[in-house]
């Protein structure tokens, strides 16, 4: 846990049931972000989970939100999302996803990010047997 406290306050790059809309984000964001807007991970593929999308490296773009939590929330905001994501820490062979820095695009730039990504053993089956969302945008699938 030592390393996971000096990890830098980055905001996080929502894709799936967290964004604006989509029913986790009354649920978990509500009252704990300062800032919300709209940005696009280069690098990455979207594929179907159950109820759910995950990420993976690739040649696709992913759209989402960059979501900036409120400064007092934080640490609060980080924990209620790594239990959500199933992210237990580096090289937990539990994890169902892995929280990675990455760099996203907003309109005003580009930005270091959190981002939760399918981890390794989740991301090999997908790569294998996975149902891609053409466009990267989970929420435009229907």
């Amino acid at each position: 846990m030592t390393g996971r406290l000096r990890e830098p306050r980055l905001p996080f790059f929502v894709y799936g049931t967290l964004r604006a809309g989509e029913h986790n984000h009354d649920l978990f964001l509500r009252g704990r972000t300062a800032a919300e807007e709209p940005a696009r991970l280069r690098g990455a593929l979207l594929y179907e989970g159950p109820g759910y999308p995950y990420a993976i490296d690739g040649d696709g773009v992913v759209t989402g939100e960059l979501v900036t939590a409120a400064p007092d929330q934080y640490g609060e905001l980080t924990a209620v999302l790594d239990h959500l994501e199933e992210y237990f820490g580096p090289g937990d062979p539990r994890n169902l996803y892995v929280r990675v820095e990455r760099r996203v695009h907003t309109a005003s730039g580009t930005v270091p990010a959190w981002v939760y990504v399918a981890a390794g053993p989740v991301a090999r089956e997908l790569r294998a047997k996975g149902t891609p969302i053409p466009g990267g945008d989970w929420s435009a699938r229907y």
